[in-house]
């Protein structure tokens, strides 16, 4: 299997940024540790699992700023981001997290110009190929798979059913993603549904209830996120599982989604960890 597009050339600049000592980042891409070689030369004990973390959720934003801030290509940022998440998800890894999510694609992304879209849907089809084959993970795209470029929504639906089996950590991938358009799916399949069994109008009013809805979103079965992270120093869900996580704890990092670190990494779960959390207001 040829290796993924993103992998073959691994990026990584100095975080603090191209100016940081005066000197620009050459705009070449320099061999680095490799996710394996990083994970390798951590230190052997492994952080303590977090009560309660079961979902923790990641909105990957920063890609294309990362690359533009270093003379790079769109599609360079994207590669970069990719590898980010082959890290993260050794991160998670160490702290027992059994569910993780990344929104590497929403559905107003859809409507960029085909230059900044098109390089993105690569490294995403190559990725989620990638995590596939290696056979660690139960790799999960999520999203509106119809409103996806034919060639995308078959991979996606491709992954999804070689994975299906694997008893590894659970990997959502969000790809063409919104939470209204996943909300408005899941009424609709919901209505379907109950029009299937013969109900009528009144009665599918009646019948349609919050289990029912929760049944066709498309994170049916999986816990809510227990944290959702941002990256970018946005602080904003973009509609980001509105349903979901409606009771999730929230943190947003300055940095650029290629930049975060096992540190930003490690504070954010620190965080969760010192908070109480409550249901309700």
């Amino acid at each position: 299997m040829e290796v993924s597009r993103f992998l073959r050339n691994p990026i990584t600049v100095d975080r603090r940024g191209p100016e940081a000592d005066g000197t620009p980042v050459p705009p070449g891409l320099p061999p680095i540790t490799t996710p394996e070689e990083s994970r390798r030369r951590r230190e052997p004990e492994a952080p303590a699992q977090v009560a309660e973390l079961r979902h923790l959720a990641f909105i990957v934003d920063g890609n294309r700023t990362w690359a533009k801030a270093r003379g790079l290509s769109t599609r360079e940022g994207h590669r970069a981001g990719g590898n980010k998440i082959l890290e993260v998800l050794d991160w998670c890894e160490d702290y027992g997290i059994r569910t993780v999510t990344f929104w590497a694609l929403s559905v107003a992304n859809l409507d960029r110009p085909a230059a900044q879209l098109d390089p993105l849907l690569a490294v995403i089809e190559d990725g989620m190929n990638y995590l596939a084959d290696t056979d660690r993970w139960a790799v999960n795209p999520i999203g509106a798979f119809d409103l996806l470029p034919p060639r995308t929504a078959r991979a996606m639906r491709a992954v999804k059913e070689r994975s299906a089996q694997s008893a590894g950590m659970r990997v959502n991938v969000a790809v063409g993603y919104g939470g209204r358009q996943e909300l408005v799916d899941a009424v609709r399949r919901s209505v379907a549904e109950l029009a299937a069994r013969g109900l009528g109008a009144e009665e599918i009013a009646g019948a349609l209830d919050e289990q029912a809805i929760a049944r066709h979103l498309y994170t049916s079965g999986q816990p809510d996120p227990d944290l959702v992270i941002r990256t970018s120093g946005a602080q904003r869900l973009s509609g980001f599982m509105p349903w979901q996580g409606f009771q999730s704890e929230l943190y947003f990092c300055s940095a650029l989604w290629p930049d975060l670190t096992r540190d930003d990494f490690d504070a954010a779960l620190e965080s969760y960890r010192l908070r109480s959390r409550t249901r309700g207001v």
